[in-house]
């Protein structure tokens, strides 16, 4: 059982002063620091937030009390650009860095009264599935401190997870809000492409990085994209939001058509997480969901597509850290060229590198050709079987990650293994389509979350299916 309310009660206490945002700011960084085990926060924002937090009280007792979120702490992973402290994107190359501006998500949360409180740790510039990437520490699964917790928003699932917050940010580039909410047990939401700004947010791979939510219940999830969704001028991949708030959801399951897709619930994986998956197909049907066995072929070269496309846009993104204008700059350089060099080599950490290295390969000339524009012709084609498969069913199902949370350094010097844990979620990256990870159940005492998948622009949809999923669930 949470010690948070639901945020709206959270909101709403502060309103009334049954509380006041400071109280919820001192529990919040009071928890934070007797979880220090977990290595879930790189850093606090103490000054900031109890600032904050007074000035919304303040407010408070003059009758100014309007905000969705008014008072509420939350989290964001430390690749959001958040005043109050450092950004770094848990790289040595960023060690330091103070942001001159405030991501667009971060200030539509503060408009609405919500707290930033912390940053999160993640895989060093989001790459990697387990959050031992991090140049600083590695995060612990909350159900076993000898298990990842997934990645790459690892830092801000163990948050959620551990009640250190109601909810947090996160980026979902092949997963990685998805996979951390399966292995911790909690909602993770990764909206259309387009839906939420990135502004402010330091870039992975550009297709296929969103920004979403993690918390407690689908509910609180649909709240918090309500506030952050919709246009921004200063992000042109954007996309228009749903004439509906994103909370105006039922639950309802009847005659939901639902696709199982076979593709993920074949061979490698385990036998405790398909048992989960197939007790959930059962409780939808059973409260009127229409359930087919649905097929998507080129599912079978999606993570293949995925670790062509995302180091190559990884490559592009990271030319900007040379160590010229901000970050990590080597100090005893006697030339550009040997600054460029030393500052970059000490500043990355090895997969950055070995994604720098295997993106620039697949767009050098002689390889363009034969991986980079081969792997987007079969990304087209992996679109159109989603769309020609959206005409037959309204979702699809199916697991988050083929296991549960693996071992601390189990798959750290096996990087392919590493990109296994994407399996079955970068198709909906590739894809743009909205996702989520609801909670489904325990194998060998360590989260299962299902996988529920929509058309592009189907999020409130999709949230009304996961809240009726999450009520049968309980």
């Amino acid at each position: 059982m949470s010690q948070w309310p639901d945020l709206l009660t959270i909101a709403d206490n502060v309103r009334t002063g049954k509380t006041t945002a400071t109280e919820l700011v001192s529990r919040s960084l009071t928890l934070i620091a007797d979880n220090k085990s977990y290595q879930a926060i790189i850093s606090t924002l103490d000054e900031a937030a109890k600032k904050r937090a007074k000035n919304i009280d303040e407010n408070v007792a003059k009758g100014k009390h309007d905000g969705r979120l008014l008072g509420v702490p939350f989290i964001a992973k430390d690749n959001f650009l958040v005043f109050g402290g450092e950004t770094t994107a848990a790289s040595n190359i960023l060690k330091g860095f103070i942001a001159p501006y405030q991501s667009t998500a971060i200030n539509r949360l503060e408009a609405e009264g919500a707290i930033c409180v912390a940053k999160a740790n993640l895989d060093a510039f989001a790459h990697g599935a387990s959050t031992e990437n991090s140049d600083f520490m590695v995060t612990k699964n909350p159900y076993d401190k000898t298990r990842v917790p997934g990645g790459s928003s690892g830092g801000s699932a163990v948050a959620v997870a551990l009640d250190l917050v109601p909810f947090a940010l996160g980026t979902d580039t092949g997963g990685s809000i998805r996979q951390p909410a399966s292995f911790c047990g909690i909602v993770g939401y990764k909206p259309t492409y387009g839906l939420v700004s990135r502004s402010g947010v330091i870039a992975m791979a550009s297709s296929t990085d969103v920004i979403g939510p993690l918390a407690r219940t689908v509910e609180d999830t649909a709240l918090v994209l309500d506030v952050i969704a919709g246009i921004d001028q200063l992000d042109s991949t954007m996309i228009e939001r749903d004439t509906k708030k994103y909370t105006e959801i039922s639950g309802n399951l009847k005659n939901a058509r639902i696709g199982l897709v076979e593709e993920y619930m074949g061979q490698g994986v385990d036998p405790g997480v398909r048992d989960i998956i197939n007790k959930t197909v059962s409780k939808l049907k059973t409260h009127g969901a229409e359930i087919k066995s649905v097929s998507l072929p080129s599912l079978t070269y999606a993570l293949a597509v995925y670790y062509i496309i995302c180091p190559a846009e990884v490559s592009s993104n990271l030319l900007r850290y040379d160590g010229q204008r901000f970050g990590y700059s080597y100090p005893s350089a006697t030339s550009l060229q040997e600054s460029y060099i030393k500052s970059r080599s000490i500043g990355f950490g090895r997969e950055a590198k070995r994604r720098i290295m295997i993106g620039t390969h697949v767009l050098s000339s002689g390889y363009y050709d034969a991986y980079y524009k081969k792997a987007q012709i079969v990304r087209t084609k992996l679109i159109n079987e989603f769309n020609e498969t959206f005409k037959d069913v309204d979702y699809l199902l199916g697991p988050v990650a083929p296991t549960t949370a693996f071992k601390i350094g189990q798959n750290t010097d096996e990087p392919l293994k590493m990109y296994l844990s994407d399996v079955m979620t970068a198709a909906a990256n590739l894809a743009g389509i909205p996702a989520i990870s609801v909670p489904a159940g325990n194998s060998q005492d360590l989260p299962v979350g299902v996988q529920l998948m929509a058309p592009q622009k189907n999020d409130r949809q999709l949230l009304d299916l996961a809240l009726g999923t999450e009520r049968i669930m309980k």
